[in-house]
């Protein structure tokens, strides 16, 4: 998938967060995949995803 593609949907994926609370597990998971998607095409996070990226899973581990 090409970088564009990955960042356009990294983009829908947290607006859907937003729209759609109730799905938020299934899309951090999605949002995990692309950010591994990323790193795969050898691309750094930028900052404000690591960011998120890391938010994620603190939030992620206090609900489990």
């Amino acid at each position: 998938m090409a970088l564009e593609e990955i960042k356009a949907r990294i983009s829908l994926l947290l607006q859907e967060m937003v729209n759609q609370p109730e799905d938020e597990h299934e899309i951090q998971e999605q949002l995990r995949e692309k950010f591994s998607e990323l790193r795969a095409l050898g691309l750094p996070l930028p900052a404000d995803l690591v960011e998120l990226e890391q938010r994620l899973e603190a939030g992620f581990g206090a609900e489990a």
